[in-house]
């Protein structure tokens, strides 16, 4: 959780362009961020894939009201609702993103080259129908926040007991680049989103950067800590893997929380 998933930026966005609180072109920057470009195929009524800006509008036209976020994961659908196809789709890419008022679902393709340092990112979303469903497992705001707050108790003791805080440099870059984020992360929810949706969000990302540290490229190179062996290491994992189903829980919950409130008859 280090990085923002794409599936975010383009349900938070998409749903700012839906409230006219955002121009096509702006929303199509913003979720293409640091990507080359963004594609999607198979949308009803176009024959090839398109870019962002008509997706949209296209999407708009069909009669979208909004869009969720889903990021499942082996034995957690989070976020999904149907069918097979769709649900087999988005556990593949690990993220995906639900359209309101239409019933399609959109599941990234991420295509990579170039040499390291340099590498060119294109995405193709890749529409499928959905089921017209409650997304499985996400909660509310609140019900989010309360469970972050207990998550990051648990995550800090945790990662204290293990000595993962002086895990080694690799560690330590990773959480350095998460607070240089974090500095810079007002903007990750976009425009019409309440205010609790951004804190919700944050703390979310906080715990998911800590789990992921703890589980990064340092534990991969043998940094880890007091965990020594493979026992303790596969301790930690094992303390550490509710905490990271609650990030990810509320992650969902606060890019849902537009169209949640749509539904409660909210603006």
């Amino acid at each position: 959780m280090l990085d923002e998933p794409r599936s975010g930026r383009l349900a938070a966005w998409g749903n700012a362009l839906l409230a006219g609180l955002v121009s096509p072109d702006e929303a199509a920057h913003r979720i293409a961020a640091d990507d080359v470009s963004h594609r999607v195929a198979d949308l009803p009524g176009e024959t090839a894939p398109v870019g962002l800006t008509l997706a949209l509008g296209r999407l708009r036209a069909l009669g979208a009201k909004g869009l969720r976020v889903a990021l499942p994961i082996a034995g957690h659908p989070l976020g999904l609702c149907g069918p097979p196809e769709f649900n087999a789709r988005a556990l593949d890419a690990g993220e995906a993103v639900i359209v309101t008022g239409v019933a399609v679902g959109l599941v990234p393709e991420v295509f990579q080259a170039g040499p390291e340092g340099d590498v060119h990112v294109e995405v193709v979303w890749h529409s499928l129908p959905v089921r017209e469903a409650p997304p499985a497992d996400v909660p509310s705001l609140g019900e989010a926040e309360r469970e972050l707050a207990e998550a990051l108790r648990d995550a800090t003791e945790v990662l204290s007991r293990l000595n993962v805080a002086g895990a080694g440099p690799a560690a330590q870059a990773a959480l350095e680049a998460y607070r240089a984020r974090a500095g810079r992360g007002r903007e990750v929810l976009a425009p019409g989103y309440p205010p609790r949706a951004l804190r919700v969000l944050e703390l979310a990302q906080r715990v998911g950067a800590l789990v992921e540290i703890a589980h990064g490229p340092g534990a991969a190179a043998g940094e880890h800590g007091a965990a020594v062996s493979a026992s303790e290491i596969a301790a930690r994992a094992e303390a550490l893997r509710p905490v990271e189903r609650t990030a990810r829980r509320a992650q969902v919950a606060a890019y849902n929380a537009y169209v949640e409130e749509l539904e409660r008859g909210g603006s």
